[in-house]
């Protein structure tokens, strides 16, 4: 049977997968909606990579949510500003941005908070708006300047 003008012939997309999926890191999940690119000779293609294929429920597109919301931030915190030279800086800084997002970056659900502060700090007093005696805020830029990050370091004697 003919595959359909909208579906991605099996070779091009298979060679997609064995492009990303180089072996410098171990991967073990393969996540995917009901597209008709990924086709049941694409799955037992990529199960020979030593993938598990995880199906999103059949008609549930939030069942992407967390995924989608993650591409996004990544999109509009990152990508949106710097344009990638190859593969290697892009990587690059990803890995800069994802320590940045679980270290660095305040989260809502911490308050006004950052993740990870480390022993040694002292918290914030009830009014936020006065530093902590013997301390100051240092800046570090990251990604060239696109964020900050702050913290409360103690002063010079």
């Amino acid at each position: 049977m003919p595959r359909p003008l909208w579906q991605a012939p099996i070779p091009w997309t298979l060679q997609q997968f064995r492009e990303v999926i180089t072996g410098e890191q171990r991967q073990r999940f393969l996540i995917h909606d009901w597209d008709g690119i990924y086709s049941s000779e694409q799955d037992t293609a990529l199960k020979a990579m030593d993938l598990s294929i995880l199906k999103t429920p059949f008609q549930a597109p939030q069942a992407n949510a967390f995924c989608e919301r993650l591409i996004g931030t990544i999109r509009r915190e990152c990508l949106d500003f710097l344009i990638p030279l190859n593969e290697r800086h892009l990587r690059g800084l990803l890995k800069e941005w994802v320590a940045h997002y679980n270290r660095g970056r305040p989260h809502s659900s911490l308050g006004p908070g950052i993740p990870n502060l480390g022993s040694g700090h002292p918290r914030a007093q009830p009014c936020r708006y006065h530093l902590p005696v013997g301390h100051q805020v240092v800046g570090k830029a990251i990604l060239s300047g696109l964020h900050h990050e702050y913290r409360l370091e103690r002063r010079a004697a």
